[in-house]
């Protein structure tokens, strides 16, 4: 599934000689979202941190999810430099980054090939 959604998403990443045009960001978005079986679950992270930061409690909360799922996830999207953390304890926030921010019509783009 996740396969055909890259296919599908770089297909249309391409230009009129089929070379395919995408930023170094938007590769790493890709990867994150279509490259890997938890795609779907960063990409709700994502949405709930678009309407608003929040901290990892509240995200297992809203999403359904373990605690340490969740932390996995940022994990992740912290090593990619999508999300930062405001704060060292629990109740830490976290905020996507001008990084992801940038490139929210790719986003958009990309979350439609997991739909």
């Amino acid at each position: 599934m996740h396969s055909n959604g890259v296919q599908n998403y770089i297909k249309n990443t391409t230009n009129s000689k089929g070379n395919i045009i995408m930023k170094q960001d938007t590769n790493e978005l890709t990867e994150l979202l279509l490259g890997r079986k938890g795609g779907r679950t960063t990409m709700e992270i994502i949405d709930q941190l678009l309407e608003r930061p929040h901290n990892a409690n509240q995200l297992s909360d809203k999403l359904g999810i373990t605690y340490k799922t969740t932390m996995y996830h940022i994990h992740i999207m912290e090593k990619l430099e999508f999300v930062v953390r405001d704060g060292e304890n629990y109740g830490a926030l976290y905020y996507l980054t001008e990084k992801l921010t940038n490139n929210i019509t790719d986003y958009n783009q990309i979350k439609k090939c997991l739909k």
